[in-house]
């Protein structure tokens, strides 16, 4: 039987796919030594593996990172400490992740340059937001986005082994 946080890990790994160890750390929320035993010990019951010589962690050693998936973790990683552990799974493409804040949904759209007809697929309800990771801000001038509440965000790595995540909000027609 597994623990309650080993739990979840395996449940991550399973519907996100492998992804950096250091994001595995940061949602278990527990301190960096409680997360690396946490993760030996599933290591050890042969439950997850290293992947890419250990940076990734995946249910098996044949997992493939998913870029998209990443990026749309590290930004979740923001709001980890309003979102229970349960509560956030894949989205419906084109959406990577969905979560819960506080009774309301959020979905996360990794867009990358020339994807912006993607934003048309997208299913826009009451209690939804989005928030939408873009290469650089300067590309949310040119979306034609959902009639729903957005966010943008970007992932700024700056050779560092944990990016930077930017917010911007979306400027109304009167440029508020």
């Amino acid at each position: 039987m597994l623990l309650q946080e080993e739990q979840y890990v395996v449940k991550w790994l399973s519907q996100y796919g492998a992804l950096p160890k250091s994001q595995i750390i940061r949602m278990l929320q527990k301190p960096p030594r409680t997360a690396d035993k946490i993760l030996k010990n599933l290591k050890k019951q042969m439950r997850i593996s290293d992947v890419g010589g250990g940076y990734y962690l995946g249910i098996d050693s044949m997992c493939q990172p998913d870029q998209r998936t990443i990026l749309a973790v590290w930004v979740l990683l923001k709001f980890i400490d309003y979102v229970e552990p349960m509560a956030h799974y894949p989205a419906v493409y084109p959406s990577q992740i969905f979560f819960l804040k506080e009774n309301m949904g959020y979905e996360i759209v990794v867009l990358y340059e020339g994807e912006s007809s993607n934003l048309r697929l997208l299913q826009p309800q009451d209690d939804l937001k989005y928030i939408i990771i873009l290469p650089h801000i300067s590309m949310a001038a040119q979306l034609k986005l959902p009639n729903a509440p957005c966010l943008f965000a970007t992932v700024d790595f700056c050779g560092k082994e944990e990016p930077e995540v930017y917010f911007y909000a979306q400027e109304d027609a009167n440029g508020n």
